[in-house]
């Protein structure tokens, strides 16, 4: 009985092992390969728990989700036969799931040894070979990531298509002290030249300025100075205008009196003429003689009257004469 027991409790054990060698997880992000006899099954699961035969069937969990492969210590010869060494080398990639059991078929388990590292250290010294020092510690590096993932994808998508490269990233390389102290001495000196030329650049600006400065004073002096000989041309030529207005007025009103007087003198002219009738010549000569008085009567009065000459008068003209004078007096 005790020996019944013995092997039952062996019996359970083995199961209970059995079991436990069977039930295995696959996390999420992930697939699960199977291999029977070191041969790759067809099958495969994605996460969760799952049973296969124990001690016969083994599984090995493949990632498909972002991941990022470290090359490190990477040598490279430059054209120029220096050796030189890339630190590290970042890969992002990811694995599309169905594309899992092809890449593992063909690159084991483990393909990103061989489709990602061995890939990274063929491609970067591809590159140095073709390029001096120089170029690729310097004028080229800015360009070794884009152009080491674009080779990189090119040949995987021939090679093993699925698994896609996100992006590269390369860290500097470490060149021979040396060298190293030349590049930092010729940095230093080409940043002197840059401090100096964009000193030259600021002098030139500021002088630039200054000029523009004095160009928009001077248009400025210029504008002001051409608005105020405008200014002193409107005033004189108000002035003028003034000047002929005040000219016409005054002729207008030096031409209306002498037209007044004119006519004036015309008219009085027109007046006299008609009083020279006879009548009124009659009239004039009996006011005269009524007015004088002394009335000396006779055929001949000599030295009576005096003419403007001094000679003497005929009594007839005398009166004629007296009475042109009262005439004028009027």
């Amino acid at each position: 009985m005790a020996q019944w027991g013995a092997i039952f409790s062996i019996t359970v054990a083995l199961a209970g092992a059995a079991l436990l060698a069977s039930m295995h997880k696959i996390d999420e992000g992930h697939i699960g390969v199977y291999y029977r006899g070191g041969a790759l099954l067809t099958t495969t699961s994605g996460p969760g728990f799952h049973l296969m035969l124990p001690f016969i069937t083994s599984y090995k969990s493949v990632q498909t989700t972002l991941q990022t492969d470290e090359v490190k210590n990477v040598p490279c010869g430059t054209s120029g036969g220096v050796m030189i060494y890339f630190d590290r080398i970042e890969v992002v990639n990811y694995l599309v799931p169905s594309a899992v059991f092809d890449i593992v078929r063909n690159f084991t388990a483990d393909y990103d040894k061989a489709l990602i590292f061995n890939k990274v250290h063929h491609e970067l010294n591809q590159f140095c070979s073709v390029h001096s020092l120089q170029e690729v510690y310097i004028g080229l590096f800015d360009q070794i990531d884009e152009n080491l993932k674009l080779t990189l994808q090119e040949d995987l998508t021939s090679m093993a298509p699925g698994l896609i490269i996100q992006a590269v990233r390369v860290t500097k390389p470490n060149i021979p002290e040396t060298i190293r102290r030349n590049y930092e001495l010729m940095e230093s000196e080409k940043t002197k030249l840059l401090i100096s030329q964009q000193t030259q650049k600021v002098v030139e600006k500021e002088a630039e300025t200054e000029r523009i400065k004095a160009v928009i004073e001077a248009e400025k002096v210029a504008q002001v100075a051409e608005i105020k000989f405008g200014q002193k041309i409107m005033e004189k030529e108000t002035e003028k205008k003034i000047s002929e207005i005040e000219d016409g007025a005054f002729l207008a009103r030096q031409k209306a009196k002498a037209d007044a007087e004119f006519y004036t003198a015309l008219k009085a002219a027109e007046a006299n003429k008609l009083k020279l009738t006879p009548e009124y010549l009659q009239l004039m000569k009996y006011k005269a003689i009524a007015a004088n008085s002394k009335i000396y009567f006779g055929n001949d009065i000599p030295q009576m009257f005096m003419d403007s000459a001094g000679t003497s008068l005929k009594s007839s003209a005398a009166v004629d004469l007296v009475a042109e004078q009262i005439l004028d007096r009027d």
